[in-house]
Formats: C-alpha cells, sequence, structure tokens
C-alpha cells in the first residue's frame, strides 16, 4: 500500500510539473507575440525614406530596446514641406509598451499635419503639445523639431524637454547647441518654446539623437553627450559622411548599456548655395 500511494504522490508531481510547463510556455509565446507587435508597430510607425535636397545630407540609424518590452518611444522624422525647407524631429514618449509606440505614431503624424499650417518650430511645439493633452493620454513626450533651410544651411530648432542636439564644424569645433528649450509635451496646456537659429558651415554637421544613445547603467548621460561631441568633432575634421557618422554614433549607444531604444539623425551640409 505505501509503495502504490508513493507511486499515485509521483503521478501527481508530474500531472502537475507538465502543468506548470504548459503555462510557462503559454506566458512565454505571449510574451514574445506582444514583443513581436510592439516592434511591428513601432517600425510601422517610422519614415522609410529621407528627402533628398541639393548640398544637404541626411541619415539615420535606429535600434530599438532589447529587453523584454522595452520598446515604443523613440521616433525620428524628416521630410520636405512645401516652401522647399526641410522639417526634421526626433523625440521620445514616456514608457516602453505598445500604448508608448501608438502615441508615438501620433505624435510624429501630429507634427507632419501641423506642419502644412506652420513651419515655424516654436508655434508648431505648441500646437502639437495642445493635440497631445487632447488625446487624454497619460504620457508625456520629450521632442525637438528642427526647419532646415537646405539652399543657406540656416535651422531654426525648438526643444521640449528633449536633450540638446550636437553640432561641429570642419575646423573641429563641436558642442551642444545652446537653446533655452521647453518643458515635455503633454504635461501643461499653452507652453511657449522659444527658437533658436543656427547655421551649418561648409563640411559642418549637427546630430540629434535620443537619450537612449548616451544614457545608461554604464554611462551618464554628461558623459555619453562628451562622447558624442568628441566623435563629431573628429568626423567633420576628416569629412565623415552623415550615413558613416551615425553609423559610429549609434555604435557607441553600446557603451551606455542600451536598454532603451535609441535613435540617431545626422544632417551634414555642403555650404550655402552660392549661385546668383
Amino acid at each position: 500500500m505505501p509503495r502504490k500511494r508513493s507511486t499515485d504522490d509521483g503521478d501527481e508531481l508530474l500531472v502537475r510539473l507538465r502543468s506548470l510547463t504548459a503555462q510557462a510556455r503559454e506566458r512565454a509565446e505571449l510574451q514574445r507575440s506582444q514583443v513581436e507587435l510592439a516592434i511591428a508597430l513601432q517600425r510601422g510607425m517610422l519614415p522609410r525614406d529621407l528627402p533628398e535636397a541639393p548640398r544637404c545630407h541626411l541619415a539615420v540609424q535606429y535600434a530599438p530596446a532589447c529587453y523584454g518590452l522595452n520598446v515604443g518611444g523613440d521616433w525620428y522624422d524628416a521630410f520636405a514641406m512645401p516652401d522647399g525647407r526641410i522639417g526634421l524631429s526626433i523625440g521620445d514618449v514616456q514608457g516602453h509598451n505598445i500604448e508608448a509606440a501608438a502615441l508615438m505614431g501620433q505624435v510624429r503624424v501630429g507634427l507632419r499635419a501641423l506642419a502644412s499650417v506652420t513651419s515655424e518650430p516654436g508655434e508648431l511645439l505648441t500646437r502639437t503639445n495642445d493635440l497631445l493633452l487632447s488625446l487624454g493620454s497619460d504620457l508625456f513626450a520629450t521632442c525637438t523639431f528642427v526647419r532646415l533651410d537646405p539652399s543657406t544651411g540656416v535651422l531654426e530648432s525648438a526643444r521640449a524637454g528633449h536633450i540638446p542636439f550636437v553640432w561641429a564644424t570642419a575646423d573641429g569645433k563641436s558642442g551642444l547647441a545652446e537653446d533655452e528649450g521647453g518643458p515635455p509635451l503633454g504635461i501643461q496646456k499653452g507652453m511657449e518654446y522659444p527658437v533658436t537659429r543656427f547655421r551649418l558651415t561648409t563640411g559642418g554637421v549637427v546630430i540629434l539623437l535620443t537619450d537612449g544613445v548616451v544614457e545608461g547603467p554604464s554611462l551618464s548621460i554628461d558623459d555619453g553627450l562628451d562622447h558624442v561631441v568628441r566623435l563629431a568633432g573628429i568626423a567633420a575634421v576628416a569629412g565623415l559622411g552623415a550615413e558613416s557618422l551615425a553609423a559610429a554614433v549609434i555604435k557607441g549607444a553600446g557603451l551606455v548599456g542600451h536598454e532603451d531604444d535609441a535613435a540617431v539623425l545626422v544632417v551634414g551640409h555642403d555650404g550655402p548655395d552660392l549661385e546668383p
């Protein structure tokens, strides 16, 4: 009799183990499906092509987060405007899930749509902020919007809680944009965003990026930005192309531990058009 009870107990244990294994497999499959959905949604929200303009060189790099469901928040965009200028945006929606990916797409598309009404960067961010609040989401977003004139190299930028862009000139000077900026989008209605003007000289570059490139467990954001500033200066002196520079910057995201999305948008310029 004891021997039979022991056999029955063993069989019951095996049944329980099979049940737990099946449940664990189902949870893993569900999580994998959620990750695949978030990544597909994220990629579908990002632009497939970049605009082309004389004397102007654009390049992007994007690396999604690689842990669990940590995907969805970061975006970049570049599009031609009716007056011949180029609109550039980069940003980060709070959170790392499907909701963040969906809101990221709404903000990016909203910026494009509102740019047909006003391309002035400060006013554009004000309108986008009010739009985001009208959606009723609990999430907020940081963003930088730049309006670039390819013929002159003049860019005008406004920043909503986002990290400043990096600049470099062909003579080796480099640094961070010194602009006042404003609060993130989706925090408070009626916010104003100051506009800063900057001119890209011949061989100069501007790097827009998200904090996943420069901040993580292995590196502070200040050290990460310093690294990109030095890299930009070296690249400008060496005449490194926009695509190669973007690839080098995103590779550096590995130094920070890369637990977040990482987006890089590089703008290079051949100098102003001197033709009469």
